[in-house]
């Protein structure tokens, strides 16, 4: 079976920001006038993250904007959404995130066959050192692409 997806947004600056050593899929409880603005690309993921809250998963943070067709019934943008994990999948990501520094955030947000998923990642943030020594690795790789271009290397 293919998988139909469609991405609606990414968090690039959680890579930048933080160490990911694990991600994990999770559906969404959505309304309707939420699910039309998603279709439209009208959310952001800027400084959300995800919280076990009485044995259930949730997003907070994540802003969706109100439809602009919608009639009477709206959407609250800034309300806290529920996310759909097996039992033993939220306790084992709960006992991870205990651990001291790690956090779970939103790296993707899109539709796979029509349903609205969330990618979380497990998260430890980075020092500035960290943060420079990527960039230094990303420059010096697009470097060698150059020079491999340049010459004609493969």
């Amino acid at each position: 079976m293919s998988e139909n997806i469609k991405i609606i947004t990414s968090n690039k600056k959680a890579f930048h920001d933080y160490h990911i050593s694990e991600t994990v899929e999770a559906g969404m409880v959505l309304t309707g006038t939420e699910v039309k603005s998603l279709r439209a690309g009208r959310c952001n993921l800027k400084d959300s993250y995800a919280k076990v809250i009485n044995d259930e998963l949730w997003l907070i943070g994540m802003h969706i904007s109100a439809y602009e067709n919608e009639g009477y019934v709206t959407h609250d943008p800034e309300a806290r959404r529920k996310l759909l994990l097996h039992r033993s999948e939220i306790r084992r990501l709960h006992r991870k995130v205990l651990e001291k520094g790690i956090t779970l955030i939103p790296l993707k947000l899109y539709f796979k066959n029509g349903w609205a998923k969330v990618e979380l990642g497990l998260a430890s943030g980075k020092r500035q050192y960290d943060k420079r020594q990527d960039i230094a690795q990303r420059d010096q790789q697009r470097e060698m692409k150059r020079l491999q271009k340049k010459y004609k290397v493969k």
